[in-house]
Protein backbone atom coordinates (compact mmCIF):
# COMPACT_ATOMS: atom_id res chain seq x y z
CA UNK A 1 0.00 0.00 0.00
CA UNK A 2 1.28 3.34 -1.05
CA UNK A 3 1.30 6.21 1.73
CA UNK A 4 -0.72 8.94 1.47
CA UNK A 5 1.14 12.06 0.99
CA UNK A 6 0.76 15.88 1.77
CA UNK A 7 1.79 19.38 2.02
CA UNK A 8 2.70 20.87 5.41
CA UNK A 9 5.12 23.47 4.80
CA UNK A 10 5.77 26.47 1.37
CA UNK A 11 8.04 28.95 1.04
CA UNK A 12 8.56 31.19 -2.05
CA UNK A 13 10.96 34.09 -3.32
CA UNK A 14 9.17 35.61 -5.93
CA UNK A 15 9.76 38.72 -8.18
CA UNK A 16 6.23 40.06 -6.76
CA UNK A 17 6.57 38.42 -3.38
CA UNK A 18 8.86 37.26 -0.85
CA UNK A 19 6.93 35.07 1.55
CA UNK A 20 3.71 33.59 1.86
CA UNK A 21 1.86 36.49 2.82
CA UNK A 22 2.89 39.08 0.39
CA UNK A 23 3.18 36.74 -2.04
CA UNK A 24 -0.66 35.87 -1.91
CA UNK A 25 -1.51 39.57 -1.60
CA UNK A 26 0.07 39.67 -5.05
CA UNK A 27 -1.56 36.90 -6.46
CA UNK A 28 -4.81 38.65 -5.57
CA UNK A 29 -4.12 41.65 -6.64
CA UNK A 30 -2.60 40.73 -10.28
CA UNK A 31 0.40 42.46 -8.92
CA UNK A 32 3.42 42.68 -11.25
CA UNK A 33 7.17 41.49 -10.45
CA UNK A 34 8.32 42.46 -13.64
CA UNK A 35 10.68 45.74 -14.46
CA UNK A 36 13.02 47.58 -16.83
CA UNK A 37 16.55 47.17 -16.33
CA UNK A 38 18.89 49.58 -18.01
CA UNK A 39 22.05 46.96 -18.04
CA UNK A 40 19.93 45.04 -20.31
CA UNK A 41 19.44 48.24 -22.22
CA UNK A 42 23.03 48.69 -22.35
CA UNK A 43 24.12 45.14 -23.45
CA UNK A 44 21.49 45.87 -26.33
CA UNK A 45 19.45 43.33 -25.67
CA UNK A 46 15.85 42.72 -27.79
CA UNK A 47 13.96 42.22 -24.28
CA UNK A 48 15.11 45.06 -21.52
CA UNK A 49 12.78 43.80 -18.66
CA UNK A 50 12.39 40.47 -16.75
CA UNK A 51 11.59 39.49 -13.33
CA UNK A 52 13.97 39.35 -10.33
CA UNK A 53 13.37 38.98 -6.51
CA UNK A 54 13.67 42.29 -4.73
CA UNK A 55 16.01 41.12 -1.48
CA UNK A 56 17.51 43.69 1.13
CA UNK A 57 20.50 42.63 3.07
CA UNK A 58 18.84 42.99 5.96
CA UNK A 59 16.44 39.85 4.80
CA UNK A 60 19.56 38.07 3.32
CA UNK A 61 21.31 38.38 6.62
CA UNK A 62 18.73 36.27 8.56
CA UNK A 63 19.69 33.21 6.48
CA UNK A 64 23.03 33.66 5.37
CA UNK A 65 25.73 34.63 8.11
CA UNK A 66 28.59 37.21 7.12
CA UNK A 67 31.04 34.15 6.59
CA UNK A 68 28.73 32.28 4.84
CA UNK A 69 28.00 35.37 2.61
CA UNK A 70 31.84 36.08 1.97
CA UNK A 71 32.20 35.47 -1.15
CA UNK A 72 28.79 34.33 -2.27
CA UNK A 73 27.89 35.34 -5.54
CA UNK A 74 24.97 32.61 -6.91
CA UNK A 75 21.19 34.34 -6.92
CA UNK A 76 19.23 30.78 -7.52
CA UNK A 77 20.96 29.18 -4.36
CA UNK A 78 20.29 32.37 -2.61
CA UNK A 79 16.43 32.06 -3.35
CA UNK A 80 16.46 28.53 -3.19
CA UNK A 81 17.98 28.58 0.66
CA UNK A 82 15.03 31.21 1.50
CA UNK A 83 12.53 29.47 -0.03
CA UNK A 84 13.48 26.43 1.90
CA UNK A 85 13.73 27.70 5.02
CA UNK A 86 10.67 29.06 4.86
CA UNK A 87 8.84 26.03 3.83
CA UNK A 88 10.69 24.41 6.67
CA UNK A 89 9.65 27.16 9.50
CA UNK A 90 6.12 27.06 7.82
CA UNK A 91 5.58 23.27 8.07
CA UNK A 92 6.75 23.79 11.91
CA UNK A 93 10.28 21.57 11.84
CA UNK A 94 13.11 22.24 12.83
CA UNK A 95 17.12 21.90 11.56
CA UNK A 96 18.85 18.86 13.20
CA UNK A 97 21.12 19.67 16.48
CA UNK A 98 24.41 20.74 15.14
CA UNK A 99 25.71 17.98 17.74
CA UNK A 100 23.14 15.60 17.20
CA UNK A 101 22.45 12.89 14.53
CA UNK A 102 20.90 14.04 11.30
CA UNK A 103 17.78 14.04 10.54
CA UNK A 104 17.25 10.33 8.73
CA UNK A 105 13.91 10.25 7.73
CA UNK A 106 14.09 13.97 5.89
CA UNK A 107 15.46 14.38 2.42
CA UNK A 108 15.53 17.13 -0.05
CA UNK A 109 14.75 16.71 -3.94
CA UNK A 110 15.74 20.86 -4.72
CA UNK A 111 16.22 21.34 -8.54
CA UNK A 112 18.00 23.98 -10.69
CA UNK A 113 18.86 25.03 -14.30
CA UNK A 114 22.19 26.59 -14.25
CA UNK A 115 23.70 27.00 -10.75
CA UNK A 116 25.99 30.09 -9.99
CA UNK A 117 25.81 31.75 -13.45
CA UNK A 118 27.93 34.99 -12.14
CA UNK A 119 29.91 33.18 -10.15
CA UNK A 120 30.99 30.81 -12.63
CA UNK A 121 31.82 34.08 -14.29
CA UNK A 122 33.46 35.71 -11.83
CA UNK A 123 35.65 32.43 -11.36
CA UNK A 124 36.31 32.73 -15.37
CA UNK A 125 38.01 36.16 -15.50
CA UNK A 126 39.96 35.21 -11.88
CA UNK A 127 41.59 32.12 -13.96
CA UNK A 128 41.83 34.03 -17.26
CA UNK A 129 43.89 36.63 -14.85
CA UNK A 130 46.28 34.13 -13.58
CA UNK A 131 44.74 34.42 -10.18
CA UNK A 132 42.72 31.10 -9.47
CA UNK A 133 43.88 31.72 -5.64
CA UNK A 134 41.29 34.15 -5.17
CA UNK A 135 38.39 32.21 -6.04
CA UNK A 136 37.74 31.33 -2.67
CA UNK A 137 36.63 28.02 -0.93
CA UNK A 138 33.10 28.27 -1.95
CA UNK A 139 33.17 28.40 -6.05
CA UNK A 140 32.74 24.83 -6.29
CA UNK A 141 29.53 24.63 -4.44
CA UNK A 142 28.06 27.46 -5.74
CA UNK A 143 28.51 26.67 -9.22
CA UNK A 144 27.81 22.78 -8.93
CA UNK A 145 24.59 21.39 -10.03
CA UNK A 146 23.90 20.10 -6.84
CA UNK A 147 25.00 23.36 -4.60
CA UNK A 148 21.35 24.35 -3.52
CA UNK A 149 20.51 20.62 -2.17
CA UNK A 150 23.78 20.82 -0.33
CA UNK A 151 23.16 24.21 1.32
CA UNK A 152 20.09 22.85 2.27
CA UNK A 153 20.99 19.88 3.37
CA UNK A 154 23.72 21.38 5.63
CA UNK A 155 21.48 23.88 6.99
CA UNK A 156 18.86 21.47 8.40
CA UNK A 157 21.17 18.33 8.95
CA UNK A 158 18.64 16.42 6.40
CA UNK A 159 20.02 12.66 6.48
CA UNK A 160 17.98 10.64 3.79
CA UNK A 161 17.77 11.14 -0.04
CA UNK A 162 19.91 14.52 -1.29
CA UNK A 163 19.89 15.46 -4.42
CA UNK A 164 18.95 17.70 -7.48
CA UNK A 165 17.13 17.24 -10.76
CA UNK A 166 17.11 19.30 -13.70
CA UNK A 167 14.31 19.11 -16.26
CA UNK A 168 13.93 22.57 -17.69
CA UNK A 169 10.96 24.25 -16.75
CA UNK A 170 9.58 21.16 -15.54
CA UNK A 171 12.22 20.56 -13.11
CA UNK A 172 10.08 22.08 -9.99
CA UNK A 173 7.34 19.84 -10.99
CA UNK A 174 9.54 17.03 -11.49
CA UNK A 175 11.17 17.77 -8.18
CA UNK A 176 7.34 17.24 -5.90
CA UNK A 177 6.70 14.12 -8.01
CA UNK A 178 10.04 12.41 -6.99
CA UNK A 179 9.97 13.49 -3.59
CA UNK A 180 6.06 11.77 -3.79
CA UNK A 181 7.08 8.96 -4.68
CA UNK A 182 10.38 8.64 -2.49
CA UNK A 183 7.43 9.14 0.81
CA UNK A 184 4.61 7.03 -1.15
CA UNK A 185 6.96 4.07 -1.38
CA UNK A 186 7.99 4.17 2.14
CA UNK A 187 12.02 6.04 2.36
CA UNK A 188 11.17 8.89 3.96
CA UNK A 189 8.67 11.00 6.44
CA UNK A 190 9.11 14.33 4.70
CA UNK A 191 10.69 15.46 1.45
CA UNK A 192 11.64 19.09 0.70
CA UNK A 193 11.18 19.69 -2.99
CA UNK A 194 11.04 23.03 -4.88
CA UNK A 195 13.85 24.76 -7.54
CA UNK A 196 15.16 27.72 -7.96
CA UNK A 197 16.97 29.88 -11.00
CA UNK A 198 19.65 32.46 -11.68
CA UNK A 199 18.78 35.76 -13.18
CA UNK A 200 20.94 37.95 -15.22
CA UNK A 201 22.63 38.81 -18.96
CA UNK A 202 23.90 35.71 -18.88
CA UNK A 203 21.62 33.17 -18.23
CA UNK A 204 18.55 35.70 -19.78
CA UNK A 205 20.84 36.01 -22.94
CA UNK A 206 21.07 32.75 -24.47
CA UNK A 207 17.14 32.97 -24.60
CA UNK A 208 17.24 36.81 -26.25
CA UNK A 209 19.43 34.97 -28.56
CA UNK A 210 16.74 32.80 -29.64
CA UNK A 211 14.54 35.33 -30.13
CA UNK A 212 11.90 33.93 -27.83
CA UNK A 213 11.10 36.50 -25.47
CA UNK A 214 9.46 39.61 -25.77
CA UNK A 215 10.64 43.20 -27.35
CA UNK A 216 7.48 45.07 -27.85
CA UNK A 217 6.95 46.40 -24.14
CA UNK A 218 10.25 47.59 -22.65
CA UNK A 219 8.51 50.47 -21.88
CA UNK A 220 5.77 49.01 -20.43
CA UNK A 221 7.35 46.48 -17.97
CA UNK A 222 3.92 45.50 -16.08
CA UNK A 223 1.90 44.81 -19.58
CA UNK A 224 4.83 42.62 -21.05
CA UNK A 225 3.81 39.23 -20.08
CA UNK A 226 0.66 38.10 -21.84
CA UNK A 227 -0.25 35.06 -21.74
CA UNK A 228 -3.48 33.73 -23.73
CA UNK A 229 -3.51 37.30 -24.85
CA UNK A 230 -3.54 37.57 -29.09
CA UNK A 231 -1.12 40.38 -28.40
CA UNK A 232 1.32 38.05 -26.63
CA UNK A 233 4.59 38.31 -28.41
CA UNK A 234 7.00 35.90 -26.32
CA UNK A 235 7.81 35.28 -22.85
CA UNK A 236 9.83 37.73 -19.95
CA UNK A 237 12.45 36.20 -18.52
CA UNK A 238 12.25 35.46 -14.73
CA UNK A 239 13.94 34.26 -11.48
CA UNK A 240 13.06 33.06 -8.19
CA UNK A 241 12.60 29.91 -6.12
CA UNK A 242 9.21 28.17 -5.15
CA UNK A 243 9.38 25.25 -2.41
CA UNK A 244 7.22 22.67 -0.53
CA UNK A 245 7.43 20.53 2.46
CA UNK A 246 6.15 16.80 1.47
CA UNK A 247 5.25 14.86 4.77
CA UNK A 248 3.43 11.57 4.77
CA UNK A 249 0.18 11.86 6.27
CA UNK A 250 0.61 9.57 9.04
CA UNK A 251 3.56 11.96 10.04
CA UNK A 252 1.60 15.14 9.37
CA UNK A 253 -1.46 13.61 11.53
CA UNK A 254 0.91 12.71 14.67
CA UNK A 255 2.19 16.34 14.31
CA UNK A 256 -0.82 18.25 13.83
CA UNK A 257 0.67 19.83 10.95
CA UNK A 258 -1.38 22.43 8.69
CA UNK A 259 -2.26 20.10 5.69
CA UNK A 260 -2.01 22.98 2.63
CA UNK A 261 -3.46 19.49 0.45
CA UNK A 262 -2.84 15.84 -0.63
CA UNK A 263 -0.54 15.07 -3.69
CA UNK A 264 -2.90 12.61 -5.06
CA UNK A 265 -0.18 11.45 -7.84
CA UNK A 266 0.84 12.62 -11.73
CA UNK A 267 2.84 11.20 -14.36
CA UNK A 268 6.48 12.70 -15.49
CA UNK A 269 7.17 11.45 -19.64
CA UNK A 270 8.73 12.81 -22.92
CA UNK A 271 8.30 13.60 -26.47
CA UNK A 272 11.13 11.84 -27.74
CA UNK A 273 11.33 15.05 -29.66
CA UNK A 274 9.14 13.22 -32.47
CA UNK A 275 5.71 13.47 -34.31
CA UNK A 276 6.26 17.86 -34.00
CA UNK A 277 8.19 17.96 -30.49
CA UNK A 278 11.75 19.15 -30.77
CA UNK A 279 14.58 20.38 -28.14
CA UNK A 280 12.00 23.51 -27.63
CA UNK A 281 8.71 22.49 -29.39
CA UNK A 282 6.40 19.48 -27.45
CA UNK A 283 4.80 16.91 -28.60
CA UNK A 284 1.37 17.33 -27.94
CA UNK A 285 0.80 13.38 -28.01
CA UNK A 286 3.22 13.06 -25.13
CA UNK A 287 1.76 16.36 -23.53
CA UNK A 288 -1.92 15.09 -23.69
CA UNK A 289 -1.02 11.01 -22.30
CA UNK A 290 1.19 13.14 -19.42
CA UNK A 291 -2.40 14.61 -18.55
CA UNK A 292 -4.07 11.36 -18.32
CA UNK A 293 -1.70 9.08 -17.22
CA UNK A 294 -1.34 11.97 -13.88
CA UNK A 295 -5.56 11.60 -13.79
CA UNK A 296 -4.78 7.48 -14.00
CA UNK A 297 -1.99 7.45 -11.12
CA UNK A 298 -4.02 10.17 -9.02
CA UNK A 299 -7.46 7.83 -9.36
CA UNK A 300 -9.14 10.90 -10.73
CA UNK A 301 -11.89 11.75 -13.38
CA UNK A 302 -11.41 14.88 -15.27
CA UNK A 303 -14.80 15.67 -14.59
CA UNK A 304 -13.31 16.20 -10.97
CA UNK A 305 -10.71 18.88 -12.15
CA UNK A 306 -11.73 22.68 -10.77
CA UNK A 307 -8.89 24.15 -11.78
CA UNK A 308 -5.90 24.30 -13.66
CA UNK A 309 -2.52 25.74 -13.32
CA UNK A 310 -1.04 25.96 -16.53
CA UNK A 311 2.55 26.51 -18.10
CA UNK A 312 1.06 29.16 -20.32
CA UNK A 313 4.41 30.75 -21.33
CA UNK A 314 2.92 33.66 -23.32
CA UNK A 315 3.90 32.86 -27.05
CA UNK A 316 2.36 30.69 -29.97
CA UNK A 317 2.33 27.45 -28.00
CA UNK A 318 -0.55 29.17 -25.56
CA UNK A 319 -3.45 28.23 -27.84
CA UNK A 320 -1.83 24.47 -28.68
CA UNK A 321 -1.57 24.22 -24.55
CA UNK A 322 -5.05 24.85 -24.59
CA UNK A 323 -6.49 22.44 -26.96
CA UNK A 324 -3.88 19.71 -25.36
CA UNK A 325 -5.99 20.20 -22.14
CA UNK A 326 -9.25 19.71 -23.63
CA UNK A 327 -8.44 16.83 -25.57
CA UNK A 328 -7.08 15.33 -22.74
CA UNK A 329 -9.78 16.06 -20.40
CA UNK A 330 -12.33 16.09 -22.84
CA UNK A 331 -13.65 19.37 -21.58
CA UNK A 332 -14.37 22.76 -23.44
CA UNK A 333 -16.48 25.65 -23.57
CA UNK A 334 -18.52 26.22 -20.47
CA UNK A 335 -17.63 23.21 -19.25
CA UNK A 336 -13.74 23.28 -19.53
CA UNK A 337 -11.82 24.28 -15.47
CA UNK A 338 -11.03 27.67 -14.13
CA UNK A 339 -7.41 27.97 -15.77
CA UNK A 340 -4.83 30.54 -15.34
CA UNK A 341 -0.92 31.81 -15.47
CA UNK A 342 1.40 33.35 -13.11
CA UNK A 343 3.87 34.35 -15.51
CA UNK A 344 1.31 37.25 -16.27
CA UNK A 345 2.38 38.97 -13.15
CA UNK A 346 6.17 37.44 -12.88
CA UNK A 347 7.39 36.31 -16.48
CA UNK A 348 8.55 32.61 -16.86
CA UNK A 349 11.13 31.93 -14.10
CA UNK A 350 12.59 29.05 -16.17
CA UNK A 351 13.97 26.12 -13.85
CA UNK A 352 11.91 27.68 -10.83
CA UNK A 353 8.49 28.25 -12.55
CA UNK A 354 7.15 25.09 -11.77
CA UNK A 355 7.81 25.74 -8.24
CA UNK A 356 6.58 29.01 -7.60
CA UNK A 357 3.30 28.30 -9.50
CA UNK A 358 3.38 25.26 -7.18
CA UNK A 359 3.25 27.47 -4.76
CA UNK A 360 0.81 29.58 -6.11
CA UNK A 361 -1.66 26.92 -6.72
CA UNK A 362 -1.44 25.47 -3.42
CA UNK A 363 -2.37 28.85 -1.91
CA UNK A 364 -5.45 29.03 -4.20
CA UNK A 365 -6.61 25.32 -2.69
CA UNK A 366 -5.76 26.28 0.77
CA UNK A 367 -7.84 29.58 0.30
CA UNK A 368 -10.23 29.20 -1.98
CA UNK A 369 -9.65 31.54 -5.02
CA UNK A 370 -8.75 31.82 -8.36
CA UNK A 371 -6.22 34.83 -8.98
CA UNK A 372 -6.35 36.78 -12.45
CA UNK A 373 -4.84 36.37 -15.95
CA UNK A 374 -3.16 39.79 -15.95
CA UNK A 375 -2.61 41.51 -19.25
CA UNK A 376 -5.17 38.91 -20.97
CA UNK A 377 -8.14 40.88 -22.06
CA UNK A 378 -7.37 40.49 -25.73
CA UNK A 379 -8.07 36.56 -25.39
CA UNK A 380 -6.37 34.63 -28.37
CA UNK A 381 -8.88 33.82 -30.68
CA UNK A 382 -8.15 30.32 -30.99
CA UNK A 383 -8.25 29.49 -27.04
CA UNK A 384 -12.19 31.91 -27.23
CA UNK A 385 -12.84 29.42 -29.63
CA UNK A 386 -12.16 26.30 -27.21
CA UNK A 387 -12.82 27.44 -23.54
CA UNK A 388 -15.56 30.38 -22.50
CA UNK A 389 -13.91 33.09 -20.98
CA UNK A 390 -15.62 32.94 -18.15
CA UNK A 391 -13.19 29.89 -17.56
CA UNK A 392 -10.28 32.56 -17.92
CA UNK A 393 -11.45 35.06 -15.08
CA UNK A 394 -9.77 38.36 -15.61
CA UNK A 395 -10.39 39.33 -11.77
CA UNK A 396 -9.91 37.42 -8.59
CA UNK A 397 -12.62 35.52 -7.54
CA UNK A 398 -13.54 33.51 -4.25
CA UNK A 399 -14.91 29.78 -5.33
CA UNK A 400 -14.82 26.40 -3.64
CA UNK A 401 -11.44 24.05 -4.66
CA UNK A 402 -11.29 20.85 -3.95
CA UNK A 403 -9.11 19.03 -6.60
CA UNK A 404 -6.72 21.16 -9.13
CA UNK A 405 -4.15 20.02 -11.51
CA UNK A 406 -0.32 21.82 -12.07
CA UNK A 407 1.49 21.10 -15.34
CA UNK A 408 4.75 22.17 -16.71
CA UNK A 409 6.51 21.51 -20.14
CA UNK A 410 10.07 22.35 -20.95
CA UNK A 411 13.16 22.18 -23.46
CA UNK A 412 13.78 19.05 -24.04
CA UNK A 413 10.51 17.58 -24.73
CA UNK A 414 9.82 16.67 -20.90
CA UNK A 415 6.51 16.95 -19.40
CA UNK A 416 5.31 17.03 -15.39
CA UNK A 417 1.73 17.06 -14.47
CA UNK A 418 0.35 16.66 -10.54
CA UNK A 419 -2.93 16.62 -9.31
CA UNK A 420 -3.95 17.94 -5.57
CA UNK A 421 -6.65 17.43 -3.62
CA UNK A 422 -8.22 19.48 -0.55
CA UNK A 423 -8.26 16.99 2.61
Amino acid sequence: MKKRVVITGLGIVAPNGIGLTDFEAALRAGTSGIRFFPKLEALKFSCQIGGKPQLSQEKIDTYLSSLQQRNFNANGILYGIIAGMDALKDANIKPADPEAEPLWDFGIIFGTGTSGVDKFREAIYQVDEKNVRRLGSTTVIQTMSSGISAYLGGMIGAGNRVTTNSAACATGTEALLLGYEHIASGQASQMLCGSCSDDGPYLWGGFDAMRVTTWKHNDQSEQASRPLSASASGFVPSSGAGAYLLESLESAEARGATIYGEVLGGAINNGGQRLGGSMTAPNNTAVQKCISKALENSKVTASEIDYINGHLTATIKDPVEIQNWCEALQRSGTQFPYINSLKGMIGHGLAASGSMEIVATLLQLKHNFIFPNVNAEDLHPEIENQVDSNRIPQKTIETPLKTVAKASFGFGDVNACVIFRKI
